[in-house]
């Protein structure tokens, strides 16, 4: 859409210039700005000619940097950052082309001359020189580019640049009020002569068409040393791999694992690329899924210095490990199906059930239900019906489960 304005703009400019030339030369001046009789003169036709034509001339100029940009892959900040260098040098042009028309360009020009030369004598080694001769430098050599995400680390700021101005750079701060590495909306001024001698590290350098550049993050877990090595290992891989599936395709960098082994247990880091702007959401949703996964499988154990093992230090219930080729789920006791309410059974019985209800308040329940899967999409109990039982005269709300599939009847096809 940019592109198609700056055409349309440039031609209406063009034109412009051309009528006005030819008024002037066919002898319609439309008045005389300066010049006396016999000389020549300055016309309003020949001034809004050359007005037009400079006009023209900058939005050839700024279509000329979108197309130039666009081929190259570059970002919209990068076309920000060069349009208003080519805005300030068509600004310099239409004073020229005035000071041209109304005869005063010799007098303007000794006298800016002069200034100038006090101005570089006086203030070469100042702030306002060194500031506009940065911006210059930053605009054409783009170390960094509007959108892109810079450290400045004397400083101690982490900044989305904004705006990069003739003498200050706009940073949209990141961090500074929240502990973490997301925009906060607070802007900061940099003044762009501190940029000579400060270290500035980009976060997001040019990738194609991206706004923001790759890197390696990690989320590191700690598992108890009775851990499944490899179900922790799959569930962190796992949890990568859906969160960053774009980026992993963008890259072509599948996340893995490193570890080493503490005190308490052992550290699992999960690395993956992550994008810079994007970090901390990327960052939670992986640790949400991480910590979901590890509560539902009794597989892993999450390691916590000087108690060891969260599920340990559990009063109840106590759970036995399940053995080669076992996964325990644990599933809400309202979603497994059982007749069974005080009353129904023989006094024997339900005492048989109070009996089984403080022994496994006492040590805990050490063999899992069996149950399966019914189409409806609750559970029936194969196995451990008692158990559930007395499960639920301890006020249990969830249970651990070994859980079968639904098998077809037989009569079923």
């Amino acid at each position: 859409m940019g592109v198609k304005r700056n055409a349309v703009y440039a031609v209406v400019f063009a034109l412009l210039a051309v009528a006005f030339h030819e008024l002037a030369m066919h002898g319609v001046p439309l008045g005389i700005i300066a010049g006396k009789p016999g000389e020549y003169r300055h016309t309003v036709a020949g001034l809004l000619a050359a007005i037009c034509a400079t006009l023209a001339a900058y939005q050839v100029l700024v279509l000329g940097i979108r197309v130039r940009v666009s081929l190259r892959r570059g970002v919209p900040g990068e076309v920000q950052m060069l349009t208003g260098l080519a805005r300030a040098a068509a600004a310099a042009a239409l004073v020229i082309v005035a000071l041209i028309s109304f005869g005063r360009l010799t007098g303007v020009g000794a006298l800016l001359g002069g200034a100038f030369v006090g101005m570089l004598l006086g203030w070469s080694l100042q702030a306002p020189v060194s500031g506009f001769a940065a911006w210059a430098m930053i605009t054409m050599k783009r170390p960094f580019r509007v959108g892109d995400r810079i450290l400045l680390p004397s400083l101690g700021l982490i900044g989305d640049v904004v705006d990069v101005g003739p003498m200050y750079t706009s940073l949209n701060q990141v961090g500074g009020s929240i502990g973490s590495e997301e925009a906060i909306g607070r802007h900061i001024l940099i003044p762009n002569a501190m940029l000579f001698t400060q270290v500035v590290i980009n976060y997001t350098p040019e990738m194609g068409a991206e706004q923001s550049a790759y890197f390696l993050d990690e989320v590191v877990v700690r598992i108890t040393f009775d851990s499944d090595w490899e179900v922790a290992e799959r569930i962190l891989l796992d949890a990568a791999r859906k969160v960053t599936g774009p980026i992993i395709a963008a890259t072509g960098t599948e996340p893995y694992i490193r570890s080493d082994f503490y005190d308490y247990g052992v550290y699992m880091r999960l690395r993956y690329m992550t994008l810079a702007t994007d970090r901390p959401r990327i960052t939670h949703e992986i640790t949400r899924r991480v910590f979901s996964a590890f509560q539902r499988d009794l597989r892993v154990d999450l390691a916590i210095p000087y108690v060891y093992s969260y599920r340990h230090m559990l009063p109840a219930p106590r759970f036995r490990y399940p053995s080669e080729g076992e996964a325990f789920v644990e599933i809400d006791i309202e979603d497994i199906s059982d007749p069974w309410h005080p009353g129904s059974l023989s006094e024997a019985e339900e005492e048989a059930i109070r009996d089984l209800a403080r022994h496994i308040d006492s040590v805990g329940l050490l063999q899992p239900l069996v149950v399966a899967r019914q189409e409806d999409g609750r559970y029936r109990v194969v196995a451990g019906t008692n158990r559930l039982r007395a499960c639920k005269l301890l006020g249990w709300t969830r249970v651990p489960a070994t859980v079968q599939e639904a098998r077809p009847r037989r009569d079923e096809p």
